[in-house]
């Protein structure tokens, strides 16, 4: 074959290729389509199939969770040494994670009340206190793990950040001693990053079997008797997303939310049907870095915490709507004093919800520090996988917005890149990009 020949092959695979992100529209739609023919027609072997691939794309995903989670925060720590102003990077990114939170709570307050989601829904006997539960005391001593290797055995998110804070800060004091250590480090989520890689690209099909066993297995039966709050829920993390994000992008970041949205889409619609934000981790780092332009060294601290601590859907959104409806439903009155608490406890108590899908953790936690019945919670665990597909999105989508807000007020956002067309995600680049050119006015990342 002539070289003329070759190239012209390329360009026509090339036309006819599907993009990662109508891949994952694809999914979306097919698998509505096969929950809704699996449940209307009632073809059980079907919805057991949408079952077990959705179960065990979800278990590729939280099978190197621990592993992701400690080297990408170690690494993370490290790389700080590689920015100037680094304290003040920190700061500013836990300030506006604190910040959104505080909006996203203040948002899900105004919408509880005004909407009253608890009002006409009639207690049940099966409404049972959840058998995981929060308390602020449990929240504390649990931070710090008894055992190392049970805080990796049970997927404990919450001691696995402290460990990698430790260990990171630890490394970062050491200097050239701690070298062998940190390249091993970066070698591994290197190693890691390309695995989950690989999983990611099975999204579309994990995508149709998750949101098709959705659409199979809870429909709309369950969401009839909770119609008010699951609006509530799903209006609420759709202000947050569509209007709250796109207002700071524009006035404080000064860039446009339109192609922000363009690009971190692939993200968000992960998310949502994952529901793990850890998940969705080396996809949102990526889109962060490669699509919108955010310093590599920065993105390496900033994903990673925001992926287990920058909850705007199941930590700020959720409990505070859902604490009114248990209120409601209870017959216990709040008072502004109670409001107040609520938002304290969604700012300050995100780390618990790990990063994992669920809030229940957040909501028991916010509930007890509240006084209302943990029973309450029964009448929501049912309908808690469709909510935390908003949830999760909501949570992805603050992770990508703060450091673009950050990385613009400190001159490390690249423009150029911001405002160019998508680059694919198709590609089989080492996540990161270290494998790549450093961008213009950015030093190559090299391991810490």
């Amino acid at each position: 074959m002539s070289a003329t020949a070759a190239a012209n092959d390329t360009k026509q695979r090339k036309r006819f290729k599907i993009s990662f992100a109508w891949q994952l529209l694809i999914g979306l739609a097919l698998g509505l389509v096969l929950g809704y023919v699996a449940r209307e027609w009632s073809v059980a072997w079907l919805g057991t199939t949408l079952e077990t691939i959705g179960t065990l794309f979800v278990q590729l995903l939280f099978l190197i969770v621990p592993f992701l989670v400690f080297t990408a925060i170690v690494a993370s720590i490290a790389n700080l040494r590689n920015l100037a102003n680094a304290g003040r990077l920190v700061a500013k990114t836990l300030g506006w994670f604190a910040l959104t939170s505080a909006i996203a709570v203040a948002i899900g307050l105004a919408i509880g009340l005004t909407t009253n989601p608890g009002e006409g829904v009639t207690l049940t006997s099966a409404a049972a206190a959840p058998e995981t539960t929060g308390s602020w005391t449990d929240f504390l001593t649990g931070i710090i793990p008894t055992n190392v290797v049970d805080a990796f055995v049970n997927v404990n998110v919450l001691q696995i950040v402290f460990l990698a804070i430790v260990v990171g800060a630890a490394a970062a004091k050491l200097g050239d001693k701690a070298e062998p250590f940190l390249k091993f480090n970066a070698s591994a989520l290197a190693l890691i990053q390309k695995a989950l890689w690989w999983v990611i690209r099975l999204a579309p099909i994990g995508t149709a079997a998750l949101i098709g066993n959705s659409v199979f297995a809870y429909g709309w039966d369950l969401l009839e008797p909770l119609a008010v709050f699951s609006i509530d829920i799903y209006v609420g993390a759709l202000i947050v997303m569509l209007v709250v994000y796109p207002v700071l992008l524009r006035l404080v970041a000064k860039v446009s939310p339109v192609q922000f949205y363009r690009k971190a889409w692939p993200a968000v619609q992960f998310a949502f049907v994952s529901r793990s934000s850890v998940g969705t981790l080396p996809l949102a780092q990526r889109i962060v870095t490669e699509r919108l332009g955010v310093s590599r060294d920065y993105a390496a601290f900033a994903s990673p915490f925001g992926a287990t601590t920058k909850m705007d859907g199941c930590a700020a959104i959720y409990p505070a709507i859902a604490a009114i409806f248990v209120a409601q439903v209870y017959d216990v009155p709040l008072g502004i004093q109670d409001y107040l608490l609520i938002a304290f406890v969604s700012v300050i108590g995100s780390a618990a919800t790990a990063g994992l899908t669920g809030a229940t953790v957040m909501l028991t936690l916010t509930l007890s520090t509240l006084g209302l019945p943990l029973e309450g919670v029964g009448l929501l665990l049912a309908i808690d996988p469709i909510m935390d597909m908003i949830r999760t999105a909501t949570n992805v989508t603050g992770q990508m917005v703060v450091p673009v807000i950050v990385a613009k007020s400190e001159k490390i956002l690249d423009r150029e890149v911001y405002d160019a067309k998508p680059v694919p995600l198709d590609a089989e680049s080492a996540f990161g990009g270290q494998d790549e050119p450093a961008r213009k006015g950015e030093p190559a990342l090299q391991p810490a």
